[in-house]
């Protein structure tokens, strides 16, 4: 059977019509985060005028729909003069144009957080309105858009005073499943912000529970670090921190401290962006903190003997932030999560050796005080790999050379007792490693979503580096080498977030185990962790929820008595050690989930309708189960 194929089958998409078709080619997705990115584009857009020196106030508003955003500033305005070669006012260019933008010619913004110039016309496309209101040159000028659809040109509706624009915005429900904006989410973002610009002062305004609040820091991040610190419960190694401020071609500003923590936690953004896979910048960072640290031990004749200090325990317990500014910076797609320009690795790197060297030099107490934790960083971590070779459950130590170095381990001798929980990412692990039982319980945390092996080879899987390092952990080898015996831990438990991305990579590391070690299932050994996502405070009792209808039976429960106090987690991360040992971790209080195969056949079958790459076939099982499905979390 021959099908024609000809020019009249090319689609061309106009204008914002890609947007509206690929909406997560732009903002990653429709979900929650795709949402909140709206509100991050026009907020980003008003902080590139502060950081270039044209604005000093950002107002943001909730409204009382909960479904709606205002945003304001006091810069320059967005121009209203006609463009040459268009025939249309710059106004409605930013708002209706891919790729229109004041960030592409030098000298308009020495640094900016959005050089696509696709965030103003972003959000217009996936709004159902919105209006773009514009003080400057004496008068204020109004547009109003419909899906991205000019309602007519820019109206000129009398005299204002100063300068500034302001961005009303409703996201389409056309487009977005569920509109429903966190003021918590919002609120976290903007004071980040006010931390990163000193001198900006932000002011976010909720109407649906009509507060408002003003961010403002004048030390900048030297009082974000102080904040990070306190959250994390970490006790200091030294009292004041290490905080640099350096400009130029590349503008970098750090705050540094050593805790007594068992992990390293770094925030890093460019250009006010945050970066949460990190990049370029944060490798830079990484290799000038250790040849400074490297070079002051040397010189100082501090090196320690019998032990080799490696990076992670320069790094141990260390808490910073890095805010790197750059004029054309590259990012990892329109979401921004990732830098990737070359050329500031090395940049970095120059600017942190020195500055750190020279201040540890000059902070003698200190800088001994840092270099003793990490001695003592190296021994405990030498004395665990010795005391692992010498005991009996650990026995495929000697198969290989070391353990996975973000692995830490539990004490015990007894196989029977110890328990590994594989821990989605590094910042709930960081509260599991505080809150754990350290005699019994070993924590892994594993980075983002691990790979889909449902149609992966040995050889693919041991080619992650996640999943590579989980095989080693568990000692017990893979797929044709595994041995049973040689399991080092008597529990395999998964804790991952009690919300859709946690079911989704719990999914994934079930089917891993499933497709390449199934004895573990068939002999008991993996467990799924149940963590709370609520917490409901009824006067001075404290009760805790798995789900919603968890959560309505407690509330409904507690009518009549104080009025219930709920609170939602976001993730593990956000628990406190002492919370999350007593939810989860407790043997006594927690409540775990034994995975087990009642049926061979149907479990093969649904794994691989699930994970496998026939989405014909996961259609049909979403679809034959559509009605079970009470609501989804998107």
């Amino acid at each position: 059977m021959t099908t024609s194929y000809t020019a009249k089958d090319i689609t061309v998409l106009e204008g914002l019509e890609p947007v509206r078709k690929r909406p997560g080619m732009y903002i990653g997705g429709v979900g929650a985060a795709g949402l909140h990115h709206l509100v991050w584009e026009i907020v980003d857009n008003s902080i590139d005028e502060a950081m270039n020196g044209y604005a000093t106030q950002i107002g943001v508003i909730l409204h009382a729909d909960g479904s709606s955003i205002t945003v304001t500033d006091d810069g320059r305005g967005i121009p209203v003069d006609v463009h040459a070669k268009t025939k249309k006012t710059a106004l409605e260019l930013i708002f209706t144009v891919l790729h229109a933008g004041g960030k592409f010619e030098q000298g308009n913004y020495k640094t900016s957080g959005g050089l696509h110039g696709v965030g103003a016309s972003v959000v217009n496309a996936l709004s159902k309105e919105l209006i773009a209101t514009v003080k400057r040159d004496g008068f204020q000028w109004e547009q109003r858009f419909r899906q991205g659809v000019p309602q007519g040109p820019p109206v000129k509706i009398g005299a204002a005073r100063g300068s500034g624009t302001t961005v009303f915005f409703h996201p389409d429900a056309t487009i977005f499943p569920k509109i429903e904006f966190d003021a918590e989410t919002i609120a976290q973002r903007l004071e980040v912000a006010s931390y990163l610009h000193r001198g900006l002062k932000i002011t976010f305004e909720n109407e649906v529970t009509r507060q408002k609040v003003t961010y403002a820091h004048a030390e900048g991040l030297a009082d974000y670090l102080r904040k990070l610190v306190a959250e994390r419960d970490a006790r200091p190694v030294h009292d004041a921190p290490f905080v640099v401020s350096r400009d130029g071609a590349l503008r970098l500003d750090m705050a540094l401290q050593w805790t007594e923590s068992t992990d390293e936690h770094l925030r890093s953004y460019v250009n006010g962006i945050p970066t949460g896979s990190g990049g370029t910048h944060e490798n830079g960072f990484r290799a000038g903190l250790g040849k400074a640290m490297r070079n002051f031990i040397e010189t100082h004749n501090l090196t320690p003997r019998g032990v080799t200090l490696t990076a992670e325990d320069l790094r141990e317990g260390l808490v910073g932030v890095l805010s790197a500014f750059i004029e054309e910076p590259q990012f990892q797609g329109q979401t921004k999560d990732r830098l990737n320009n070359p050329e500031i690795q090395s940049a970095v790197d120059g600017l942190v050796r020195p500055a750190l060297e020279h201040w540890l030099n000059q902070n003698i107490s200190i800088a001994e005080a840092i270099v003793a934790r990490v001695i003592l960083a190296a021994r405990a971590r030498e004395a665990s790999r010795a005391a692992q070779q010498e005991v009996t459950r650990k026995t495929a130590t000697a198969h290989r050379l070391t353990l996975p170095g973000k692995l830490s381990d539990c004490t015990t001798t007894n196989r029977g007792l110890s328990e590994l929980f594989i821990v989605e990412g590094d910042s709930a692990g960081g509260s599991a490693k505080q809150g754990r039982d350290r005699v019994r319980q070993a924590i892994l945390p594993l980075r983002g979503k691990v790979l889909n092996t449902e149609s992966a080879s040995t050889a693919k899987v041991l080619e992650n580096k996640e999943l590579a390092d989980l095989v080693t952990a568990l000692g017990c080898g893979v797929g044709k080498h595994f041995d049973i015996a040689r399991l080092r831990y008597g529990k395999v438990i998964l804790l991952a977030d009690a919300d859709s991305d946690g079911h989704h990579i719990s999914t994934l590391l079930l089917t891993f185990i499933y497709r390449h070690m199934p004895q573990l299932m068939t002999g008991g050994r993996v467990y799924l962790a149940q963590p709370p996502l609520f917490r409901i405070d009824v006067g001075k009792e404290t009760f805790w929820a798995q789900d919603d209808a968890q959560r309505d039976a407690i509330v409904k429960k507690a009518t009549g008595r104080a009025k219930p106090d709920i609170t939602r987690f976001k993730g593990l991360g956000e628990m406190m050690p002492k919370v999350l040992w007593e939810t989860t971790l407790n043997p006594k209080t927690r409540r775990l989930l034994r995975v087990m195969i009642a049926d061979q056949l149907v479990t093969d079958r649904i794994i691989n309708e699930l994970m496998g790459k026939d989405a014909s076939a996961r259609f049909r099982f979403i679809m034959d189960r559509a009605e079970e499905a009470e609501e989804l979390d998107v």
